[in-house]
């Protein structure tokens, strides 16, 4: 099964100038922990609900735009990968969504291990599930591909 049969198409997108209090509200009205950043029609960055709190709340500062707190160094597959490594690979990585571009590096969709076990092998999901809830220092691989 290829990752375009199993990915969310429906992708909020936020932009690196926008507060992070927009950001929180973007994820809650999307009922979501994550936000993959665009600008310039290029993907540069995810947001998570975690980065907001540890990178910004935590440390006093409300007045945060997404760039001050994102990640940059964004792992991704492609849509025509195959579900089953795409899995592993979150897995090894320690995420459980992965944003999923097309061949010309353009964002089409997220997945997420709920995507993966509703629409391929729950035994596959479960592995990543189980190897993403171990500890950090356990892991030595880094199976998905940089930005």
């Amino acid at each position: 099964m290829r990752v375009a049969d199993a990915m969310t198409r429906d992708v909020q997108l936020a932009s690196p100038d926008q507060s992070i209090i927009e950001a929180a509200k973007m994820m809650a009205d999307g009922d979501c922990g994550s936000l993959p950043v665009g600008e310039n029609d290029r993907l540069v960055g995810m947001v998570t609900d975690r980065d907001i709190v540890i990178r910004a709340l935590a440390q006093g500062r409300t007045d945060c735009t997404i760039r001050d707190v994102m990640s940059q160094d964004i792992k991704y597959c492609f849509e025509d990968d195959d579900i089953d490594d795409v899995a592993h690979n979150m897995g090894d990585l320690q995420i459980r969504r992965l944003p999923v571009l097309s061949k010309d590096k353009r964002l089409v969709g997220i997945v997420s291990l709920g995507d993966i076990t509703h629409t391929a092998d729950t035994g596959i999901a479960g592995e990543a599930l189980s190897s993403i809830t171990e500890k950090a220092s356990q892991h030595t691989s880094t199976g998905a591909r940089p930005h």
